[in-house]
């Protein structure tokens, strides 16, 4: 079996941008020692060579900072006039299954990725949608993850498209771009000029009626190929939350 990672390093980096930087408190083995003293072992019964044991402690990280997937919570309170599922309400059924590529590295910053252009690459390279699937959106923005440039780089889904995957029985989706739809200053911008009240956040509004989950941030979507892998995503449980971070990965059977 062969597993590739999809999934970024959790750790602190300077150039993400303010709202998604993690900080992380390292602490080292002799610190922990003190700790062990204060519960009532004497250093002389430390075992031969224990110096302790280290720790970390999380001191900042948004559920969206870093590869993560969205429940239909992060969308709407409501979905098809029900409850919204958090995370931790997420059918673990869904989490592991075939998956498939759909390449759109060749879409224009802020283009965003139509119902045709996936029906289009899906046709031209004899590819066939199966309920219940894993699809994956390779832009080819993952070069930009941990840069400043991340936010506002690259494509994204638009409405019709998701809607369109969720109508094939496609339940779980991801890109390796920032967000699912394209660049959230271009929407802004762009809402701000048309007028138009629709644009905003089009594709995650999907979710309003048609329940689908999404994964954000994936890496490595060039090592893959268009199919012949299953993917996992199995993401932090946490109760109540709109997304997790998730360990995202692409399995081969040998």
């Amino acid at each position: 079996m062969k597993i590739i990672d999809l999934s970024k390093p959790i750790r602190y980096n300077k150039d993400d941008p303010w709202f998604m930087r993690v900080t992380i408190k390292h602490k080292p083995h002799g610190k922990a020692k003190w700790l062990i003293r204060f519960l009532g072992l004497p250093f002389k019964l430390f075992p031969s060579g224990f110096q302790g044991w280290a720790d970390d402690i999380i001191t900042k990280m948004g559920v969206h900072s870093t590869t993560h997937i969205d429940a239909p919570w992060h969308y709407s309170p409501t979905t098809a006039g029900k409850p919204s599922k958090t995370i931790d309400q997420i059918p673990l059924d869904i989490c592991l299954a075939p998956g498939l590529v759909i390449d759109m590295k060749h879409k224009a910053d802020f283009d965003p990725i139509t119902r045709e252009d996936v029906q289009n690459f899906l046709q031209e390279n004899q590819l066939e949608l199966h309920p219940g699937m894993i699809v994956l959106i390779r832009t080819g923005m993952d070069k930009f993850n941990g840069t400043k440039d991340f936010p506002h780089k690259g494509t994204g889904m638009s409405a019709e498209a998701t809607e369109w995957l969720i109508e094939q029985g496609i339940k779980v989706m991801g890109i390796d771009a920032w967000g699912w739809d394209v660049p959230l200053p271009h929407q802004i911008k762009q809402a701000k000029k048309t007028g138009n009240r629709e644009l905003f956040w089009e594709a995650h509004l999907v979710g309003q009626e048609k329940e689908y989950w999404h994964m954000e941030q994936l890496v490595n979507l060039d090592a893959l190929p268009l199919t012949g892998f299953k993917v996992g995503v199995f993401p932090l449980k946490i109760v109540g939350a709109s997304a997790a971070p998730a360990r995202v990965v692409a399995i081969f059977e040998e």
